[in-house]
């Protein structure tokens, strides 16, 4: 959507021209100065503004628990009022991932980091936006610290998604078993002990002037949970394979995670413990792996961003080698280079596996605008075999797969529920897909609602700011409810989203 008509755009055009002519005729300094200096907004073909707004108000239609009353998604209602029961512990709260009603630890803790990520870096850009953000985070640190309430233990998991899946049902409908499970010293989980430790530090960083009393509760928690998945070391996937596999299976092993939390955690205390555990465990947890998929499983990349940073901008010469790291990840993204690895659809989205790919097109798209930020203030570029990449170049690249996502495909069609004229209909939501409480009050049986599940009629309740998991290598989409790798939306995709749509949404001059 273009911000100013294009009248506007051509008086300006004329106008300016006029005003070159008059400095090359006249000495006047002043006037040219005056010229060179004021910046006019460039002008966008879409609303990043209304973008971001609806990326967020999406996180809303995720919420389990008790909604509040300022709830905008209004044809949600409660859910999983007895959330923990099953080991008299209160997970009540959080979100459901995915669209489906298990509220599964380890995404949620990465959507967590990523918002907190999103805002730490351009919350100063947001405006009326921050405090949606900031209510998005809360909402998911609030639970998180009821699943950390006891020492050397985390609830990761609600609900056993082998027998939620066996049925379609709204989440206020939610008659299967809510079984909780956890991982403790005996069923030990690095993993999504370290990711959680990554939100909790990261949060406090968003926190730390709003809510100093909630920062230190959070920074605190943050550092216990961290020394738990550090000495009790384990992918949690093994003890719990039968439940979390192959939904949320911790592929990459939970080295990566280490690192990513010891990076939040050195960010949010600056204590030199931290530090010194990055630079003794850095190589044996893989910092210069070549691994470049950056998402809920695998935080390598997002580590080595996220250090880069302290040695560019804070000077901690000792990090020098994640500058490096960072730069390769970089070059794999670049066409024509040497160490170009990434593949492209026709259309030119980034593709990286067919299922849910648009989640590392948004992850990616926040590490380019974010590294590019940093490269930035330090004056540095990437240096790709011989081929110099500005950070403008990176700007470039995550704008053009944001414009993709919006809009901008062989398809015309947005990929973000309710942006722009068309966009899927069909989307693979339980309570998108089944009628609302208010126009249907009756129970919904847990099988009576895959009738709806395999029809072609639209959603009926709008899940605004959804981003699915998009088109295949072919730039195609179908629309099919069934088709869960394409039709399914996710918290963890909208997180990283936030940050990009901040920062398109600011440089052209729509906050």
């Amino acid at each position: 959507m273009a911000l100013y008509p294009v009248s506007a755009y051509s008086s300006f055009s004329s106008s300016s021209t006029l005003l070159i002519l008059l400095c090359f005729f006249t000495s006047s300094l002043l006037l040219c100065n005056a010229f060179q200096h004021h910046h006019h907004p460039r002008v966008a073909r879409h609303n990043y503004r209304d973008a971001l707004t609806k990326s967020i108000l999406f996180f809303e239609g995720q919420r389990s628990g008790r909604l509040p009353s300022s709830q905008r998604m209004t044809w949600r209602r409660d859910s999983g009022l007895s959330d923990g029961a099953a080991m008299h512990v209160d997970l009540v709260g959080g979100y459901y991932d995915a669209g489906d009603n298990v509220k599964f630890g380890f995404p949620m803790a990465f959507t967590t980091t990523m918002l907190s990520w999103s805002v730490i870096e351009f919350g100063g850009l947001m405006k009326g936006e921050l405090q949606h953000a900031k209510e998005a985070i809360r909402w998911a640190t609030d639970y998180l610290l009821k699943a950390t309430v006891h020492p050397d233990t985390i609830y990761v998991q609600v609900g056993d998604a082998n027998k939620d899946h066996a049925c379609w049902e709204r989440p206020e409908d939610m008659d299967t078993s809510r079984s909780v499970f956890k991982v403790d010293r005996n069923t030990p989980g690095s993993d999504v002990a370290a990711e959680t430790a990554a939100a909790l530090a990261a949060a406090s960083v968003v926190f730390r002037r709003s809510d100093p009393t909630y920062s230190k509760l959070l920074i605190r928690r943050a550092i216990r949970v961290f020394q738990f998945a550090d000495r009790y070391r384990g992918a949690y996937s093994n003890g719990l394979k039968n439940y979390v596999c192959p939904f949320y299976c911790s592929y990459s092993g939970y080295q990566d995670e280490l690192l990513w939390g010891a990076a939040w955690l050195h960010k949010a205390t600056r204590n030199p413990t931290f530090l010194s555990y990055i630079q003794v465990n850095g190589q044996t947890l893989g910092a210069d792996d070549s691994d470049n998929t950056f998402g809920w499983d695998n935080k390598h990349v997002g580590a080595r961003i996220l250090l880069s940073k302290a040695f560019l901008l804070q000077r901690v010469q000792s990090l020098h080698d994640y500058k490096g790291h960072a730069d390769n990840f970089i070059c794999s993204l670049i066409p024509g280079t040497p160490f170009s690895q990434a593949q492209y659809t026709p259309g030119g989205l980034l593709f990286k596996m067919s299922d849910s790919n648009m989640q590392y097109v948004t992850s990616t798209s926040f590490l380019l605008v974010t590294y590019a930020k940093y490269l930035t203030s330090a004056h540095k570029v990437v240096n790709c075999g011989g081929t110099i990449i500005t950070p403008k170049r990176l700007r470039v690249i995550a704008k053009k797969q944001v414009d993709y996502l919006l809009g901008d495909n062989p398809l015309k069609m947005s990929y973000m529920v309710g942006y722009g004229p068309r966009y899927p209909q069909r989307i693979h939501h339980r309570g998108s897909s089944l009628p609302s409480i208010a126009k249907h009050p009756a129970k919904i049986q847990c099988s009576a609602g895959f009738n709806i599940m395999h029809s072609q009629s639209p959603n009926p309740n709008i899940l605004v700011g959804a981003v699915v998991g998009g088109p295949d290598q072919h730039d195609r989409f179908p629309d099919q409810r069934s088709d869960f790798e394409q039709s399914e939306p996710s918290t963890y995709t909208n997180a990283p989203l936030v940050g990009a749509l901040t920062y398109l949404a600011h440089s052209f001059g729509q906050l």
